[in-house]
């Protein structure tokens, strides 16, 4: 009996500290997308939460203490970057005191890296510009391409923060990629026929779809991104999206929709409500949902 236990003391010995975790990694994200593609990727291994509500404004989410507690136990942080989250993010990651997500740590990964930007202003960027992010446009993650390649760094840092457990985020990561592929024929086809739609969003955050459906964006509800509109801009508008027969407005679940309907009644055009995070609506509860729900919103309304 002293012989055997012994033996087993010895086998563990030979196993490096801290090598096998007691627990899963936990994973905090700035909103509710890239927590689903965390825990897609993730698995068993990954206890992954969004500090954001689908239903929420990335641009604005009020810093509460709470958020410092899943931030001060975090071993990895995921966000969006691009200056999305400038107003309440980084207090909030200072405020933790947790150096495994700092700027520059292991923990802390920018999604934006993985994905070609869109929307790169030119020349100098000031806030007479109204709310340029200066670095291009944030709103990527819709198109199936840049979530597979967020996916894709999600599970390259979590490999980095948990090797032992490296050829399982592989094998998870080929899974969602395999889900992506069982949807792209039905994706595509829906995304056929909405090539050349005309639309008018309520603020400059759907190029990344629009590029990826080939939707036709005619102009934008707000003056400058973030700057309400004033009734010489709503006038004119009104007047263009009669004259190139726009028959969609699109806004964010989040915006007020008082505005944005008068423009759609006026220019008689449909005001269409389109979810953009996982959690906006009860029913969306995955990345998969989201991009269902958006088609499928867009195909009914042309």
């Amino acid at each position: 009996m002293l012989r055997t236990s012994k033996y087993f003391l010895s086998l563990l010995l030979l196993v490096p500290a801290g090598s096998v975790r007691a627990e899963p990694l936990r994973v905090v994200t700035s909103i509710e997308t890239f927590a689903d593609l965390a825990r897609s990727v993730g698995g068993a291994f990954v206890k992954a939460e969004s500090l954001a509500r689908g239903y929420q404004d990335p641009h604005f989410v009020e810093a509460k203490p709470s958020l410092l507690i899943p931030l001060s136990r975090a071993d990895l942080l995921v966000y969006a970057g691009l200056d999305l989250e400038i107003g309440w993010l980084p207090p909030l990651v200072q405020g933790s005191r947790n150096p495994r997500i700092q700027p520059g740590a292991k923990g802390n990964l920018d999604a934006s890296t993985a994905i070609e930007v869109l929307d790169l202003p030119a020349g100098k960027v000031d806030r007479g510009q109204g709310d340029i992010h200066p670095r291009g446009n944030p709103h990527y993650w819709l198109p199936p391409l840049n979530a597979l390649k967020v996916a894709k760094e999600i599970a390259a840092r979590l490999k980095e923060l948990d090797p032992v457990h490296g050829a399982d985020y592989d094998t998870n990561l080929q899974k969602f990629g395999a889900q992506l592929k069982a949807k792209a024929s039905e994706w595509s086809r829906k995304a056929a026929a909405l090539r050349g739609l005309k639309v008018v969003p309520y603020h400059k955050s759907w190029s990344y779809v629009s590029d990826w459906l080939g939707l036709r964006e005619i102009g934008y509800v707000e003056i400058k991104p973030g700057i309400p509109p004033d009734p010489k801009h709503l006038a004119e508008l009104i007047l263009r999206m009669k004259a190139e027969s726009v028959r969609v407005l699109l806004i964010e679940s989040f915006y007020n929709r008082g505005i944005a309907g008068q423009v759609a009644d006026s220019a008689g055009a449909k005001l269409l409500v389109l979810p953009s995070d996982v959690g906006a609506t009860p029913k969306i509860q995955s990345y998969l949902d989201l991009v269902d729900a958006v088609l499928d919103a867009l195909a009914v309304a042309k």
